[in-house]
C-alpha cells in the first residue's frame, strides 16, 4: 500500500522523484521538514512574501537560525518575478527561494515555472508550498524543476487532515545529505525516514505511522488517479466559473484578478454594510454550509469560499449560491 501511495502521489505531483512520501503529520509539517531539511544556520533564503503562509516560511528560516530576504507583495497579489529577480541579483550568498504557489490566505497563484527558472538561474533551490494548489490547479514538479514540494491531505485531496504528501528532487537530497550540521528536528529528518518509505520488502522503523489515515491518502489518490489529473483540474475550473457567474448575480465581487486567480479558493469582497460574522454564522446553522474568513489583513473584508476537491460539484455551488441570496436578502 506505500508503494502504491507513492506511486500515486507521483502521478499527482507528476514527478519520477523517488524521494515522494506522505509525512505524518499535517502541512505546516511538510512545510517545516522542507526547511529543516534544506537549511542551515547561517543560510540565506530568499522569501516571498504574499499573504500569511509566506510569512510562516520567514518564521522557519529565522527560527534556524538563517537569514530570511523578504520580497514583498501585496495581499492578493501574486509573487512578482522581476522583484524577485533583484533580491536574487542583490544577495548572491542565497542558496534557496521559497514561495507558495497557491496563497490560501487571499485565493492568488502565482508562476511557479518562471519563479523556478529564476531560482536555477542564480544556482538556487526552491522549497514551495502547494498546500492547496495539488491537483486542483496545473502542478508540474519536473517539467518545472522544483525541489522541494509540500502539500497537505485535506485540500484539493479532499483527504482526512493529518498527512503531508513531499517530494524532493535530486538536487534536494544531494543538499540534504551534504550538510554541515544535523536537521534541527529528529522527526523530521528524512535521511532517518527514507529507510520506512523505502521498498524491497525491508522497510526500516522510524517511527508509528497513521495507518488509517496512509489508507484514506491510497484511496483519494486512487480517486484522482480514475478521474485523471486534467479532467480533475478541468472540473475545478468549471465550478469556479459556475460560482463566478451566480456571484456576479449577487453583487459579490472578487479580490483577485481573474489572471491570478484560484479556482478552488475564492476570495470574494464582504459587500458594504454586511455583517461576516452574522452571515458566516447563519449560513452555518441554517444551511450547514461553511464559508471562510479573511486572515490577517483580509479579516472582516473578505469571505473564502472553498471549492476543493470532492465539494467541487455543480450542487455544492448550487447550495452555496442559494444560500448566500437567502442571507444576505
Amino acid at each position: 500500500m506505500m508503494d502504491e501511495v507513492k506511486a500515486l502521489l507521483q502521478y499527482a505531483f507528476q514527478t519520477e522523484n523517488p524521494f515522494t512520501i506522505a509525512v505524518s503529520a499535517p502541512g505546516s509539517a511538510g512545510m517545516e521538514t522542507c526547511f529543516v531539511n534544506l537549511v542551515e544556520p547561517g543560510d540565506t533564503v530568499v522569501v516571498c512574501r504574499n499573504g500569511v503562509f509566506g510569512d510562516r516560511m520567514r518564521e522557519n528560516v529565522e527560527r534556524l537560525g538563517a537569514t530570511a530576504i523578504m520580497v514583498d507583495d501585496d495581499w492578493g497579489k501574486a509573487v512578482d518575478p522581476e522583484k524577485v529577480e533583484a533580491a536574487l541579483k542583490a544577495h548572491p550568498e542565497a542558496s534557496i527561494l521559497a514561495f507558495v504557489h497557491a496563497e490560501t490566505s487571499t485565493g492568488v497563484m502565482s508562476d511557479a515555472e518562471t519563479l523556478a527558472a529564476l531560482a536555477r538561474q542564480y544556482d538556487c533551490l526552491t522549497i514551495v508550498d502547494t498546500v492547496t494548489s495539488l491537483v486542483g490547479v496545473p502542478l508540474k514538479v519536473d517539467e518545472w524543476q522544483l525541489d522541494a514540494v509540500y502539500s497537505g491531505s485535506q485540500k484539493c485531496l479532499s483527504c482526512v487532515p493529518g498527512l503531508s504528501p513531499v517530494t524532493l528532487s535530486q538536487k534536494a537530497i544531494d543538499k540534504i545529505q551534504k550538510r554541515g550540521s544535523s536537521v534541527q528536528s529528529w522527526f523530521l529528518d528524512q535521511s532517518l525516514v527514507l529507510g520506512y518509505w523505502s521498498g524491497n520488502g525491508k522497510r526500516s522503523y522510524h517511527h508509528t505511522a497513521p495507518v488509517n489515515s496512509l489508507y484514506a491518502l491510497h484511496e483519494s489518490l486512487v480517486m484522482v488517479h480514475e478521474e485523471g489529473l486534467e479532467k480533475t483540474w478541468q472540473r475545478h475550473r468549471d465550478m469556479h466559473e459556475l460560482l463566478k457567474a451566480g456571484l456576479n448575480n449577487l453583487g459579490i465581487e472578487f479580490l483577485v484578478d481573474e489572471s491570478v486567480r484560484l479556482p478552488q479558493l475564492n476570495a470574494v469582497a464582504i459587500p458594504d454594510g454586511v455583517d461576516d460574522a452574522a452571515v458566516r454564522s447563519q449560513l452555518l446553522n441554517e444551511f450547514n454550509l461553511e464559508i471562510g474568513a479573511g486572515l490577517g489583513a483580509l479579516a472582516g473584508k473578505a469571505w473564502r469560499i472553498g471549492l476543493m476537491g470532492h465539494a467541487a460539484k455543480r450542487e455544492n455551488v448550487s447550495l452555496c449560491l442559494g444560500a448566500l441570496e437567502d442571507v444576505l436578502r
